[in-house]
């Protein structure tokens, strides 16, 4: 993240803060998972996956790497929540 800031590039700069959402929901994180997810939900970016769409609250529904973040009334929120018009 300190490499690729958001600031630089902000269609790949947010990769690793999804990286990093991924990584620490998966390690049982949900505080730094959450505090990602947000920052990401709110801007527009290239995913890092193969198809480079970005995390949707439709794609959250879906993904079982945030399985463990499904009963946390935040991500809860999240999954819901509208898309913010950019």
């Amino acid at each position: 993240m300190a490499v690729l800031p958001i600031e630089k590039d902000a269609i790949t700069g947010p990769i690793p803060i999804e990286v990093l959402a991924r990584v620490t929901a998966r390690m049982g994180e949900p505080d730094r998972a959450i505090a990602a997810l947000q920052k990401l939900l709110s801007i527009p970016y290239a995913g890092p996956l193969a198809t480079g769409l970005p995390l949707t609250p439709a794609l959250l529904r879906l993904d079982p790497m945030f399985d463990p973040l499904r009963n946390d009334p935040r991500f809860q929120k999240l999954a819901t929540s509208p898309m913010p018009k950019l």
